[in-house]
């Protein structure tokens, strides 16, 4: 009797439980994505979104990963450090969440690499300050090529082929801005061609006379800049025209990106840049591209592109990987050459840096016009 009242007890406790699946079968793997929704970058996180899910959405037409689709999860960092923090946090409150995608804006990434470091997950990035895949951080692989390369890149186009004299340097003083001003100002003086002037601002100014008169007073010819919000990129743009400063601009990628050009209009017309992305710059960048205008009937900038490349990497990892533990997707990352992504050809280095070009771009009339590709040796 006693054997019977334990076996009847065994069978209404199997009965009463929850029905339990084996961990994650069936159901999709969920990607985390920091976005600006709100704040300052709102409009260029459009962007972002509109990459990563063009990707998730060939991942799953393509079969998945390992039988299982892909869902992007996107928390808005309101474009500030703590709201970035707080969104990254949220992400991670998932514990089987094995890859998250971070912030283009190096400000916003320098915050959130404690969490990433202490979480132990892979974090997609599209920061360019250099310091930020050179702190040993395992966990940290970025989908746009460092400022040490945008700044040898723009030095020695400023320099030997525009043939300028005197140049100015003008730089945002957060993260972005003051690692493009060291390193621009490094390569700029190994080319015995030390600025003029080198002014920084802070970041959402609206009014830049004081900066635009020290470089009126400089006599510089030629214009460095390192901004790292597009929409203060425009501001600048159409108080130096109204202002009628004539020299020979070469910006950062902020200043072809489209919400900054949108603002700016004609005042940005004739600038020369380096761009990470271009629609030339390779066949997949044509294939993203035509994608990219069939979907959202828009032309793609960056902020799409290095998304679009984060999660198609993040896949062909993933699909390599013997499991979908973060040390598995870390190494397969690591191990990926020769990747052909919107952006350029990945080849990632123990630092977990992926590209090594810049393309030189020149906005005619409104269109962004490639001019040339210029690699730097690691």
């Amino acid at each position: 009797m006693r054997s019977l009242s334990c076996a009847l007890a065994v069978l209404f406790a199997v009965l009463a439980a929850p029905e339990v699946r084996a961990a994650g079968a069936g159901d999709p793997i969920r990607i985390g994505q920091v976005i600006p929704i709100t704040g300052e970058a709102a409009e260029a996180g459009r962007y972002h979104k509109y990459g990563a899910e063009l990707a998730v959405e060939q991942v799953n037409k393509a079969g998945g990963i390992k039988g299982r689709k892909i869902e992007l999860v996107q928390e808005d960092d309101k474009t500030t450090n703590p709201g970035a923090v707080a969104a990254l946090q949220r992400l991670l409150e998932d514990k089987d969440m094995p890859a998250v995608i971070g912030s283009i804006r190096s400000t916003q990434v320098q915050a959130m690499l404690p969490t990433v470091k202490e979480a132990g997950v892979p974090f997609m990035i599209g920061g360019t300050n250099y310091g930020l895949t050179h702190q040993g951080n395992p966990w940290v692989f970025r989908f746009r090529p460092h400022d040490g390369f945008s700044a040898k890149v723009i030095a020695r186009f400023a320099v030997e082929e525009l043939k300028l004299k005197k140049v100015a340097v003008i730089h945002s003083t957060d993260a972005f801005g003051s690692g493009g001003r060291d390193m621009v100002v490094k390569a700029l003086g190994e080319l015995k061609a030390q600025p003029v002037l080198v002014q920084g601002f802070n970041n959402g100014e609206k009014d830049f006379t004081a900066v635009l008169t020290a470089l009126r007073q400089s006599g510089a010819d030629g214009l460095i800049t390192y901004f790292t919000f597009s929409t203060d990129n425009g501001i600048f743009a159409k108080q130096l025209k109204q202002l009628g400063i004539k020299a020979t601009w070469i910006g950062s990628p902020a200043i072809v990106a489209v919400d900054g050009r949108k603002l700016a209009g004609d005042a940005l017309y004739g600038t020369y840049a380096v761009s990470d992305f271009h629609v030339d710059g390779s066949a997949k960048s044509k294939e993203f591209t035509a994608a990219y205008k069939t979907k959202y009937n828009l032309e793609p900038d960056l902020y799409a592109a290095w998304c679009y490349d984060a999660v198609s990497v993040l896949a062909d990892a993933m699909r390599r990987a013997p499991d979908l533990k973060p040390e598995s997707i870390r190494k397969a990352i690591l191990s990926i050459k020769g990747f052909p992504g919107a952006e350029g050809e990945y080849n990632f280095d123990e630092n977990g840096d992926g590209l090594d070009h810049y393309h030189i771009v020149r906005n005619e009339n409104g269109v962004i016009k490639y001019f040339k590709t210029i690699r730097v040796p690691r």
